[in-house]
C-alpha cells in the first residue's frame, strides 16, 4: 500500500482552501503543473477523483471535499504534535545518513532550525555510498532516494519529484530565448548520473529532434545544478533541487511540462531505532518542515 505523501496532502489542502491550482501554487511556491501532478498522484493512490473541471478552472468533487476536510484535520494534528515535541528535552548523539542532493538543496539550509529546538543534540551528518544505501551501521536514520523497497526497515515517503528543464535567465536571454522545445538543440544539456531524465522528459514532450545524449554528464546532482546556475547549460531540475533557485530568480523554467520521477525520497529507519525520542523528534521535525517549505 502506498501512503500519501505529506507534500501531496498539503497541495490538496491548499487547493481546497484557496479554490484554484494557481493560488495553491503561489502559496506553496510551486508551479501549477507540480500542484496538478501531486493531486493526480493522490487520486491514483486513492482510486477516486478529488477534482473536476469547470470551464478553465477546477473544483473539488463531493468525495474530494470530504477527504480534504480529513486532510486538514490531519495537518493540524501534525502541527500540534510537533509543537508538543518542542517542549521535551531531547539530547544525545544523532547520526543521519542523507544523500548529497537532498542535503545540499534542503537539509543544510534548514538544520539550524532543528538545532535551535533541540540544542542538546549532537548532530552528525554523513553521506551514503549511493542514494539508496542504508547500510551505514552508525546511522540512526536515513534520508534515502529510491523506490521505497527497503525490506525489514520502517519506510516513510517524504516527497515525490517532478522533472522539468531549468536554466539561468542570463543564458536564456543570451541564446535568444526558448520559444519551442526544438530550440533546446541550441543549448548544452546538463545531465545528472545518466541520460534518462532528459530522454523521459523529451519523450513526454513529444519531441525527438533533440539529441538527449548530447551535452555534459555529471556524477551527482549538486554539480549539475552548480553548472546550471553558472550559465553553462540547461539542466533537468526538480521540485526539490531547483525550488530555492527558482524562487530567488536565479533559475527559470521555460516550459510548463514536467514528468514524475520513478524514484522518491524516503525516511528509512530500523524499527528498533524509530521509537527513540531523538529519532522521533528529528522525523517529526523533518516531515513538518519539509511540508512547509517545499
Amino acid at each position: 500500500m502506498h501512503f500519501p505523501s505529506m507534500t501531496a496532502l498539503r497541495a490538496l489542502d491548499a487547493v481546497a482552501r484557496l479554490g484554484s491550482i494557481s493560488s495553491a501554487a503561489d502559496e506553496l511556491s510551486l508551479t501549477r503543473s507540480a500542484i496538478s501532478h501531486r493531486i493526480g498522484t493522490l487520486e491514483e493512490q486513492l482510486g477516486f477523483a478529488l477534482t473536476e473541471r469547470i470551464g478553465r478552472g477546477i473544483r473539488l468533487t463531493f468525495r474530494g471535499e470530504q477527504y480534504a476536510r480529513e486532510v486538514q484535520q490531519i495537518l493540524e494534528r501534525v502541527q500540534l504534535a510537533a509543537a508538543g515535541e518542542q517542549g521535551q528535552q531531547i539530547a544525545g548523539r544523532l547520526c543521519v545518513s542523507c544523500n548529497t542532493g537532498f542535503a545540499s538543496a534542503w537539509l543544510c539550509q534548514h538544520i539550524n532550525a532543528f538545532m535551535t529546538l533541540h540544542p542538546q543534540v549532537q548532530f552528525h551528518l554523513i553521506s551514503p555510498r549511493t542514494p539508496a544505501d542504508t547500510s551505514a551501521s552508525e546511522a540512526d536514520i536515513f534520508i534515502a532516494y529510491g523506490t521505497g523497497d527497503w525490506p525489514n526497515l520502517q519506510v516513510m515517503p517524504l516527497m515525490d519529484l517532478h522533472y522539468f528543464p531549468v536554466l539561468s535567465p542570463q543564458l536564456l536571454y543570451a541564446n535568444g530565448g526558448l520559444r519551442h522545445i526544438d530550440d533546446l538543440s541550441n543549448f548544452t544539456l546538463l545531465h545528472m548520473n545518466d541520460y534518462t531524465d532528459w530522454r523521459v522528459w523529451l519523450g513526454a514532450a513529444g519531441r525527438n529532434k533533440v539529441d538527449a545524449s548530447s551535452g555534459v554528464l555529471f556524477s551527482d546532482a549538486p554539480c549539475a545544478l552548480a553548472a546550471c546556475l553558472a550559465g553553462q547549460g540547461i539542466a533537468m531540475g526538480d521540485n526539490l533541487l531547483s525550488s530555492d533557485a527558482l524562487r530567488r530568480g536565479l533559475l527559470v523554467s521555460p516550459f510548463d511540462i514536467s514528468t514524475r520521477a520513478n524514484r522518491s525520497y524516503f525516511l528509512v529507519c530500523h524499527p528498533a531505532k524509530a521509537q527513540r525520542p531523538i529519532v522521533k523528534a528529528f522525523s517529526d521535525w523533518l516531515i513538518e518542515t519539509l511540508a512547509l517549505t517545499t
